[in-house]
């Protein structure tokens, strides 16, 4: 059997879907799942191991045999948990058939084939009774269903579904309890990830003013939350205008009910200001009295030195719909509204009686579609000044009266700085309906729509009547396109722009005149995790689970970068950053492979995790902007990213193997070979 996989394809600059071998899914699923991080949840796991035994203690008090439904069981530690405190049985539910599998092994391996019962089903198809899969309903529900939102993996309704069917009345649930805590904050740089704020352009004829649509500005959004490691947010970065209120809160130990509803706080700010975030997090506690407490409180929250870092739980930034200007000690209500899969929220002044007739069930929807070209990384990059003038200075370098000047890039603002700053004409392909129509507004809010031409057309089909029989003297592009998951795939742009070539004046400026590629090796403080193998937790031996990753990422994907936003992980650089491949785009692709080798000697001690890759975009002979380091801060080494872009992390296989050097290696060999063919980077390396 064949499984069709989407990839972007750099040389086209589309989602293409390949026919993969039948476990390529399965391996991309277990390779990149987040099992490794969770097994390596210390906190997490105690927390756990702590409710368990303390539930099937509460159990056996009363003279009850401890029965345990474990729904979503993984690698089947909970239940080798509840097996090992005392339960008289478990039955262990995984619907994905290669963790059942796994399960299967490391219960077995673990000594507990006797107690649990791995059942491969999703939990509403488990059946009880003398033939069904349980032999009667459990007195203990140990589940762990939630994602940084609590409720988005569908918690509610399995819950629903197992209180009615699948335990018995009053039973006693691990965790017990959740809770949704808020907290109503000002901040300029989260705003910028939903909203396109003004742009401001120096031109000859006076200061010119980019503006967005008004429906783009009076647009909710989208509802997906947006998850970030809110601990690498400075407090610099937010202004705080609100205590920290509980939301609301689900008791796992009585029947669950996951219909749409809402709950609604007052608050009362602390701060004057513009209330246009609310940050949310929850904790769990395992136990009813909640002595045991796991919590994913932010920083400035969180009184306790002792931090746990995890990546499968972090905090949710959610956006009002719109910014709402509060008075310090000026009541307010902030309503939530959820549905069985997402939460979102809304903010009202209070008024005298306490108005319920406006709540908010529908879930916003964005109707201006820019929040659907756009994801929120790129509203920030948009948003970015800096970055903004970099453009700004090397497009007025360029460009002269009689410039007839073509943008490719997926829903840019070049074409409004190219007009402003002096271009004769300008054409700009737009390859989506998507954001052609968000190009379309946009032009229009400007008064530009007679100003520049939106041509809907792929870059290799222009005819010389799409540009009205004019020859380009300049091409720009940021470069930026959507389907771009790793930094190399906008040289899009370089193949776009060799389809173009006939169209080219023979005296073309080309923005940006070329590309390259670089590289760093680094130590992360925390992100290695994911990938490293965990042998024993909890005294339990997951080392099954941590081969199976393993054989995973040796399918193929080991050999592969995986994109990350290092903003969100903290290294350190243990070499000098190298420049290590070059792309000139003023020449087309040539024919041949683009490569490279040779060794980077590591400066600082410290464990090579892997190597981190960015392209960096020389707009004109002295301006470059990157999608990569910014800086490296300090004498030990500590780096800051481009927070718009996600970066290319290659892991060392030192990291998926585990193993401790004994001699810290002094340099490390690279290979890098462009495949111009397929627009792919491949990349080996060692440790010498």
């Amino acid at each position: 059997m064949k499984t069709f996989c989407g990839r972007a394809n750099p040389t086209t600059g589309a989602m293409e879907w390949l026919e993969e071998d039948e476990n390529y899914d399965y391996h991309q699923e277990i390779a990149r799942s987040r099992y490794a991080d969770m097994l390596h949840d210390k906190d997490r796991n105690m927390k756990y191991y702590q409710g368990i035994r303390a539930a099937v203690s509460r159990v056996k008090e009363r003279g009850e045999k401890a029965i345990v439904l474990d729904i979503g069981t993984g690698t089947g530690l909970l239940s080798m948990m509840a097996a090992s405190a005392g339960a008289d049985f478990c039955y262990a539910i995984e619907v994905f058939k290669p963790m059942a599998n796994a399960a299967v092994k490391i219960v077995e391996k673990n000594g507990f084939r006797d107690k649990i019962k791995v059942i491969n089903k999703h939990s509403t198809e488990v059946t009880v009774g003398p033939d069904g899969d349980m032999q009667c309903r459990a007195n203990i529900l140990v589940t762990e269903l939630f994602d940084t939102e609590l409720i988005g993996e569908g918690a509610l309704p399995t819950y629903e579904h197992a209180h009615k069917y699948l335990v018995q009345e009053g039973c006693e649930a691990v965790p017990h309890r959740a809770t949704v805590y808020v907290q109503l904050v000002e901040s300029k740089r989260m705003w910028s990830w939903n909203k396109l704020f003004p742009v401001r352009v120096e031109a000859e004829d006076g200061e010119k003013i980019v503006v967005s649509p008004s429906e783009m500005e009076n647009c909710p959004g989208v509802p997906s939350v947006c998850d970030i490691q809110l601990n690498q947010m400075p407090s610099s970065d937010f202004t705080i205008l609100s205590d920290v209120v509980t939301m609301f809160s689900v008791d796992f130990s009585k029947p669950v009910r996951s219909a749409s509803t809402y709950y609604r706080v007052q608050l009362e700010p602390v701060k004057s200001g513009k209330a246009q975030i609310v940050l949310s997090w929850w904790d769990i506690d395992m136990d009813p009295s909640g002595t045991i407490n796991c919590t994913m409180a932010p920083y400035w929250v969180k009184s306790t030195s002792a931090f746990q870092w995890r990546d499968h739980w972090m905090q949710c930034v959610y956006f009002l719909p719109n910014e709402e200007p509060v008075l310090q000690g000026e009541k307010v209500y902030l309503t939530a509204c959820r549905d069985e899969y997402s939460v979102w929220y809304k903010l009202q002044k209070a008024r005298g009686e306490d108005n319920k007739a406006d709540v908010c069930v529908e879930s916003p929807i964005c109707r201006c579609q820019a929040h659907l070209l756009w994801n929120r990384p790129r509203f920030g990059e948009l948003n970015d000044q800096n970055r903004t003038r970099q453009y700004i200075k090397s497009l007025m370098n360029v460009l002269r009266t009689d410039s007839v000047c073509l943008c490719i890039s997926d829903g840019s603002l070049l074409p409004v700085l190219a007009h402003y700053l002096g271009a004769k004409q300008v054409f700009t392909v737009e390859n989506s309906a998507v954001s052609r129509s968000v190009m379309e507004k946009f032009f229009k809010a400007n008064h530009l729509e007679d100003k520049i031409k939106i041509l809907e057309a792929r870059p290799e089909s222009l005819t010389s009547s799409h540009l009205e029989d004019k020859k380009i003297s300049v091409l720009v592009g940021e470069p930026f396109f959507t389907t771009s998951l790793l930094p190399w795939h906008n040289l899009y742009f370089w193949y776009a722009r060799t389809a173009v070539s006939k169209h080219l004046a023979s005296n073309v400026t080309i923005l940006p005149q070329s590309a390259s590629l670089h590289m760093m090796i680094v130590e992360f403080q925390d992100l290695w995790r994911i990938r490293s193998p965990c042998g024993i937790c909890e005294g339990f031996d997951v080392r099954t689970m941590d081969d199976m990753i393993k054989s995973s990422l040796d399918f193929r994907e080991s050999k592969e970068a995986e994109p990350h936003p290092l903003w969100e992980y903290p290294c350190k650089s243990l070499s000098d950053p190298l420049e290590v491949l070059v792309f000139d785009f003023r020449e087309t692709v040539p024919q041949h492979c683009l490569s490279t080798e040779g060794s980077v000697n590591l400066l600082r001690k410290g464990k090579s995790h892997g190597a981190v890759l960015w392209m960096e975009y020389h707009l004109t002979a002295d301006i470059s902007v990157s999608t990569g380091l910014m800086q490296i801060s300090n004498e030990k080494g500590n780096c800051e990213w481009n927070p718009h872009c996600k970066q290319a992390v290659y892991f060392f296989s030192s990291v998926i193997e585990s193993e401790s050097l004994a001699d810290l290696p002094s340099a490390v060999m690279y290979a890098i070979n462009f495949d111009t063919k397929t627009g792919d980077i491949a990349m080996d390396f060692k440790l010498i």
